[in-house]
């Protein structure tokens, strides 16, 4: 009886194991989407599926770590944690400096302890540090995050003829009468920590920028300032696409030559199915007069002439020029 059960056990056992091997065999030809969606799908209908997948992703430093980019020179570690320790605890955060100088390089990286403070962080990523508004996105993301959108060029301004008192909040609080703001600072010399006189305004909508460039009223501190896209070349050329219908075309290779009528077109580039008109309409050869030509002292044999006695025995004697086709000029031939 013992055997008996033993034996089920074991077959029961045996089961699971091939049941487990079959489903990664069904999955593993699978691709990731495929894969995402299933789970995802899976997670949405049991509880026990969702939490482990949380306990997995949150295991993860992927997902806790934040890169914090737009930091005033002066900013330290210490001031970057306390700006972020609001929305959880932090495990790991730092400025990152230079090695020969030891001066900040401007950005920093934030690890929380729990996956779903950073994701509390990055519903509002940007954030007023020591003067400066710093901007955070996943650190898996790199600087390929919101600013590396394609229409960043409608979006970010450049402001000039800023006066020294000007700071970035001052800036920031100017700008946002046109809309939401997601970066911008007033430029500051490494060295000196002075400021450069200009600086730069990044909008979340293009429309908010527009506005800014075409707001009339352009004096701050005192001054006249420069209100511009930061890169107008690329911003115009966004501005300005094709018409609707319209298709920008390669221009055509060029021709070697010109085609007679009728004839399909020989270049150097590969035949396009169609011919070329002549350049130059066929006017009848009877409008133009023949030259004159001295009588041959020498008797002719049809149309090939007998050649001088000076002649040397294989040289080519042309008759006079005349407008009898483009491309089919005759040659005439000394008798051998």
């Amino acid at each position: 009886m013992e055997e008996l059960k033993k034996r089920k056990l074991e077959e029961h056992g045996n089961g699971e194991f091939s049941s487990k091997e079959q489903l990664r065999l069904l999955l593993e030809p699978l691709a990731k989407p495929q894969l995402v969606d299933l789970l995802a799908k899976l997670g949405s209908q049991y509880p026990s599926i969702e939490e482990e997948i949380k306990s997995i992703a949150s295991a993860d430093p992927v997902h806790r770590k934040l890169f914090v980019r737009g930091l005033a020179w002066n900013t330290t570690s210490e001031t970057l944690c306390a700006a972020f320790q609001e929305h959880g605890e932090i495990e790991e955060g730092a400025v990152i400096n230079d090695k020969t100088t030891g001066k900040s390089r401007g950005y920093g990286f934030i690890t929380y302890k729990n996956m779903e403070s950073t994701q509390q962080a990055l519903r509002a990523p940007s954030k007023l540090i020591d003067g400066r508004l710093a901007v955070c996105n996943l650190a898996c993301e790199g600087l390929s995050g919101t600013s590396g959108a394609p229409d960043l060029a409608l979006r970010k301004l450049y402001i000039g003829s800023l006066s020294p008192e000007v700071t970035s909040k001052i800036l920031l609080n100017y700008f946002e009468r046109h809309g939401e703001i997601e970066e911008g600072s007033v430029a500051y010399d490494k060295d000196t920590n002075e400021p450069r006189g200009f600086g730069f305004v990044t909008y979340k909508t293009a429309e908010a920028a527009k506005k800014a460039i075409d707001d009339p009223e352009k004096t701050l501190g005192g001054r006249n300032i420069i209100v511009k896209y930061a890169d107008s070349h690329k911003a115009k050329a966004a501005q300005q696409p094709f018409p609707a219908g319209v298709i920008p075309m390669a221009p055509l290779p060029m021709a070697t030559g010109y085609v007679q009528p009728g004839q399909g077109h020989v270049g150097a580039g590969p035949s396009v199915g169609y011919t070329y008109p002549r350049a130059v309409p066929p006017y009848p050869t009877s409008s133009y007069p023949s030259a004159p030509t001295a009588p041959s002292p020498y008797p002719t044999q049809g149309q090939v002439p007998y050649p001088p006695v000076s002649a040397k025995k294989d040289q080519l004697v042309f008759p006079p020029a005349q407008p009898v086709g483009m491309n089919n000029y005759p040659y005439y031939y000394p008798k051998q």
